[in-house]
């Protein structure tokens, strides 16, 4: 049961590093005001909704999991208070940081339309910090944060989120984009 408890915990925090560095790229992507990978804005932000939801399903897998894995000895108030853990405490803060940050998106998203759209979007803004907290929580804290693959998809991860950057700027410098663009 303890390796099974491990390899859950394990594998959901692969798979939501996986799933946050999708919906971030796609979310700074999609705001470049161009069409993204082909597709209609409006398909890029279904799958941004739905990897964000799913990615949210996966990090309550994850910090379940660990907080059944006796090795990890994670306690309630390390869930939710930072760099108090007994186990990496500098690391698990930065996870337990993350998993707020994720919570306050989550919980503004679900109040988007009594908070209106400007208030919604200054929280929103909270999940350009939850990605880079959530690559490095997994680069020290993660089990496999030495091995080759764990490292090739950390270079990988920010590699994609690096390019919906690049994309997002060149559509601002790109004169056909821009306000003054489309008013000559």
């Amino acid at each position: 049961m303890t390796n099974a408890v491990w390899y859950l915990a394990r594998g959901t925090g692969v798979m939501v590093l996986l799933l946050l560095t999708v919906v971030v790229a796609l979310g700074v992507a999609n705001r470049a005001g161009r069409p993204a990978f082909g597709l209609p804005r409006f398909a890029v932000a279904m799958v941004h909704r739905n990897a964000a939801l799913l990615a949210v399903v996966l990090l309550v897998a994850h910090v379940t999991a660990l907080l059944f894995d006796p090795y990890a000895q994670l306690s309630i108030l390390d869930v939710v208070v930072p760099f108090d853990a007994a186990y990496r405490p500098m690391w698990v803060g930065l996870g337990t940081l993350g998993l707020d940050l994720v919570v306050a998106l989550v919980v503004t998203s679900l109040l988007r339309r009594r908070l209106g759209v400007r208030a919604w979007r200054a929280v929103h803004w909270l999940a350009y910090a939850s990605w880079p907290v959530a690559l490095l929580h997994s680069l020290g804290s993660g089990t496999d944060a030495g091995t080759w693959w764990f490292r090739a998809l950390a270079m990988a991860s920010g590699g994609a989120v690096f390019a919906a950057v690049v994309w997002r700027v060149s559509a601002v410098a790109s004169p056909s984009t821009s306000r003054v663009g489309v008013l000559s």
